[in-house]
């Protein structure tokens, strides 16, 4: 998924403002600028559009996961420089203290079925021979459920 998207969805599932969405950067020791946020939220085709790097998804969703869980005192997680979509995955997985079944309800939220064996996949380390890559479709039905479980006013 594009790293905007993913910022775009959470900001909504979460119903973030600005000033927010800069707190979250703080927390993982970062500053970003209200402008800066602004623009990584636009649609792609708006002029003033900027691509969110992996680095600045990644401080963004260890932001969350401060916010969410606390601050771990000492150093802070090594950045990823490459995100995929099991790292993402698991950054939220951590950000909103999920278990396997928790995950696999907000999955079916949006409709998508899945057993644990086959989410435990997402998981594993990447030379595992079990693990298995997160496609597009699944981070976006998890995003989906995320949103339907914290926003269930709102539906689309």
């Amino acid at each position: 998924m594009i790293n905007n998207d993913v910022l775009r969805r959470l900001r909504y599932c979460f119903d973030f403002s600005d000033s927010k969405m800069i707190a979250i950067y703080n927390l993982a020791d970062h500053h970003v600028t209200r402008a800066q946020i602004s623009d990584w939220l636009k649609k792609d085709d708006d002029p003033a559009f900027q691509e969110c790097s992996d680095t600045q998804l990644a401080i963004f969703l260890n932001g969350l996961i401060n916010d969410k869980r606390g601050k771990k005192e000492g150093a802070q997680p090594e950045l990823e420089q490459q995100l995929t979509n099991n790292i993402i995955l698991r950054k939220l997985k951590i950000a909103l203290n999920l278990k396997a079944e928790d995950i696999l309800k907000i999955l079916e939220l949006a409709n998508m079925r899945m057993s644990k064996h086959e989410l435990s996949a997402f998981f594993r380390k990447r030379d595992h021979k079990h693990y298995r890559e997160c496609k597009d479709q699944i981070l976006r039905n998890f995003l989906k459920g995320v949103q339907l479980k914290y926003r269930p006013d709102i539906h689309n």
